[in-house]
């Protein structure tokens, strides 16, 4: 396994990579080509480019991608591409470049990715290789969150021509519509021998730094070695309808919480009855669950000024 520093200089004089691209969603399918025009042009060669319809497609592909060797496999589209790509990479002699072409595009924030196409182009030409940390949902590596409760139940049935008209903010008036038959949870939190009790109607726990397309809790990073767990709201139905009308109407311009409730690097969650479990907007069962660390497993091309602990 070649240290960062090694990985860092093979990607800028060698340059070799694998760019795939999710063009099942808008951004995706209109700038496919305009990535991969862009990355030729910055003297890339690409072993390997493919612009991906079926999503269910994307493991097997990516898979395929890695098995070219390159220095770097570049994933464009949203969270869930991202997702499947960084399970891939977990500890592996290569590294994730991101292309955020996605509806909120948390973890390429968390990693301090640009948005921008060219800037973010710009990133996989001269940044650094940086390690990452990967939470485990279960035996499942995710990179930016589990959510547990009405969360969850927002990012599986939010209907997609809804997320392709409005993006980011189809989230909220999905919640708005949902919220009024949506009971609370009697929640459970368990670690290092202390229980933590509490009734809402939504919990999340965070590897990264951004969910929704804001950042959600103080200084959380995925380089921090630590999951945060924290709320939404609260137990009330009033409070949170007018906390996710106050997000529909306003944009994602503030923290979901200023602190977490609770900063580890394991946990075990409980619900009083079975709560749906979403792990970076997939379905993933049900409470209860483990969820734990893998620190250092992910390495991400990120901007030289990006932190790296």
């Amino acid at each position: 396994m070649r240290t960062k520093e090694q990985l860092t200089e093979d990607i800028r004089d060698d340059k070799r990579a694998v760019l795939v691209v999710n063009t099942h969603s808008r951004r995706g399918r209109l700038l496919y080509e305009a990535a991969r025009d862009r990355l030729i042009e910055a003297g890339f060669t690409l072993l390997g480019a493919c612009a991906v319809d079926r999503p269910r497609q994307l493991p097997h592909i990516l898979a395929e991608g890695l098995a070219k060797q390159p220095d770097l496999l570049i994933a464009g589209g949203g969270d869930g591409t991202i997702s499947t790509a960084a399970r891939l990479l977990a500890h592996q002699d290569a590294a994730l470049g991101l292309l955020p072409l996605g509806t909120t595009n948390n973890f390429a924030r968390t990693a301090h990715t640009p948005l921008d196409l060219g800037e973010a182009v710009e990133v996989l030409v001269k940044g650094k290789v940086i390690d990452l940390d990967l939470g485990l949902a279960g035996d499942e590596p995710f990179t930016n969150h589990v959510g547990v409760g009405l969360s969850a139940e927002v990012m599986l049935k939010a209907p997609r021509p809804l997320k392709r008209l409005l993006g980011r903010y189809a989230y909220p008036l999905t919640a708005l519509g949902l919220l009024t038959r949506h009971e609370p949870l009697r929640i459970t939190v368990r670690t290092a021998g202390r229980s933590h009790d509490f009734r809402s109607h939504q919990v999340y726990v965070a590897n990264g730094g951004h969910h929704a397309g804001r950042p959600i809790a103080g200084d959380a990073d995925a380089d921090d070695r630590l999951l945060v767990a924290y709320t939404v709201g609260g137990p009330s139905r009033r409070e949170l309808l007018v906390e996710t009308a106050r997000n529909a109407a306003r944009g994602p311009s503030r923290t979901l919480r200023e602190e977490p409730f609770l900063a580890v690097d394991e946990l075990w969650l409980e619900t009083d009855r079975p709560a749906r479990v979403e792990v970076d907007g997939e379905p993933a069962g049900s409470t209860p669950m483990r969820i734990g660390l893998a620190a250092n497993a992910l390495r991400v091309m990120a901007p030289v000024d990006a932190p790296d602990r």
